[in-house]
């Protein structure tokens, strides 16, 4: 067995071991927040002797280890129970929601990616220059500087004092209608043949998705300078200066691969996160996605809801670190003989 291989065989076995403990602490951290769940799910004007059923049948109950068993049997059959909030299957719920907030990070993750490594790679070509002073000044302001800010400043200049861009009303202007093939509008609307109706929609994507990865791209800007600033001072990047090798030729094909591999880790990490930071976004951007929706979820104690998607952030943050392991593996040998030692 090749040491790629069991690497996979192992992240999938801690794998398990983290969404089993992860299920274990938000199971348990729905089930003590305050408030009867059960009243919470039938409303304030249910006759006892219904909330009582109501209890029985959702076994709220038994003893709190009983009641997170049930569950789990539920969760491995694939039913996340039944929304209070929306009164639907809490996989349907998930199934209509996902595909936005998917799609919203994928503009927000996978594009910037370019400019971030572009930025680092101009910050160290121009070492204490104009271009490198301006980057990582920037980037002190932009990362001390939390999403959902960029969101509501993006909303008040491109919103109202500027109204250039859409800002608020979902992922596509009304007078589109676009067949779900994926649930991504855009890519839905080109294999439509819909060229406007894909433009639109990512006009409506463009101000969260920019809102969400600014800090990232600035991040993992800095990480690539810092890390070819390191590896510009390696003997071998000396000697092959000091023989004459075009500079280009050096930072493209010996500089550049050794310095992006802490910042492809960071990169993974950074795109799983967005999920997490995608909340308040949503919300302010009246975006239907599954962040928004488990916002209301949590405001409501819908605790079906609430673990759902909390898991699928787990599943979510736990296959890109899968992913981010076998990249670094693939782009630096060293690994795959430490990981097979």
């Amino acid at each position: 067995m090749s040491s790629l291989v069991k690497t996979i065989v192992k992240r999938l076995a801690w794998a398990i071991v983290v969404l089993i403990g992860l299920s274990i602490i938000i199971f348990c951290l729905m089930r003590v927040i305050p408030g009867d769940p059960a009243r919470m799910a039938l409303g304030p004007t249910a006759p006892e002797e219904i909330v009582e059923l109501y209890r029985e049948r959702m076994h709220f109950n038994e003893p709190l280890p009983v009641q997170y068993l049930y569950w789990l049997n539920d969760v491995a059959h694939g039913d996340f129970g039944q929304s209070t909030v929306t009164n639907r299957p809490v996989t349907a719920d998930i199934a209509e929601f996902l595909p936005a907030t998917l799609e919203l990070v994928i503009w927000a993750g996978i594009p910037p990616i370019f400019f971030s490594l572009l930025l680092g790679v101009i910050g160290a070509m121009y070492k204490n220059k104009w271009p490198d002073y301006l980057i990582r000044f920037s980037s002190y302001i932009i990362i001390a500087t939390p999403a959902f800010v960029w969101a509501v400043i993006f909303l008040l200049i491109f919103g109202y004092w500027l109204p250039i861009l859409p800002s608020i009303g979902g992922r596509i202007s009304m007078g589109f209608t676009v067949p779900p093939v994926t649930g991504l509008t855009v890519l839905d609307a080109l294999l439509d043949g819909q060229g406007a109706a894909a433009w639109d929609a990512f006009l409506h994507l463009f101000l969260p998705a920019l809102a969400l990865s600014l800090s990232h791209i600035m991040q993992e800007a800095r990480l690539t300078r810092s890390y070819m600033l390191e590896n510009s001072a390696k003997d071998y990047i000396i000697m092959m200066t000091s023989q004459g090798v075009p500079k280009g030729l050096i930072n493209r094909k010996f500089l550049l691969k050794p310095s992006i591999i802490p910042t492809v880790s960071i990169m993974g990490l950074d795109i799983a996160a967005i999920f997490g930071n995608a909340f308040l976004v949503e919300t302010i951007f009246n975006w239907p996605g599954i962040s928004r929706y488990c916002m209301k979820a949590i405001l409501g104690k819908d605790i079906n809801a609430v673990c759902g998607v909390v898991l699928l952030l787990g599943v979510v943050f736990v296959l890109t670190n899968m992913i981010v392991d076998i990249v670094v593996m693939i782009l630096d040998p060293r690994m795959r003989q430490s990981r097979s030692k």
